[in-house]
């Protein structure tokens, strides 16, 4: 039972299932992010343990693959090191739950943040969906709509 499982869960079916897996939340994050929920399923420490656990699977059936974990470190010596670190699927994948996860906790601050200022849901929407998409745009067009409701600008919070 467990070997079929272990079987099962290949680079590519986890991948699948960390997107399909991501979305419940983002739904909840944009539809209903005033709910308890949200509050207690997204805005907490629930979906980090789940990508978490992601990572580590990743991590353990790279380990057993015998990937070349200090190979990752050639990314800082330029571009064309990077391009060659994301044609392993394993890094490819680390990668990729390290993004979704990051995304996901900046739109779960943007909806705590915009409970603490008051921020209409509606106009959350916006910001959510492109942070889902492309984080730091989502985060600096939240940024915008937050000066107007706080009514100041702080660099830091």
């Amino acid at each position: 039972m467990i070997e079929q499982i272990y079987s099962y869960f290949n680079i590519e079916i986890l991948y699948f299932w960390v997107n399909l897996g991501v979305l419940p939340f983002w739904l909840i994050l944009i539809f209903f992010p005033q709910s308890q929920i949200c509050r207690f399923f997204v805005t907490s420490i629930f979906p980090v343990f789940l990508l978490s656990g992601a990572y580590v699977f990743v991590l353990y059936k790279s380990y057993l693959g015998s990937y070349d974990f200090l190979g990752n470190f050639n990314l800082y010596l330029g571009i064309d090191n990077v391009l060659t670190l994301f044609s392993d699927k394993s890094f490819l994948m680390f990668f990729w739950i390290h993004f979704i996860s990051i995304n996901l906790f900046v739109g779960g601050w943007i909806v705590r943040d915009g409970q603490k200022f008051s921020i209409n849901k509606f106009l959350l929407f916006f910001p959510l969906i492109i942070t889902y998409l492309i984080g730091p745009i989502g985060l600096f067009i939240y940024w915008l709509i937050r000066i107007f409701y706080a009514k100041s600008i702080n660099l830091y919070d």
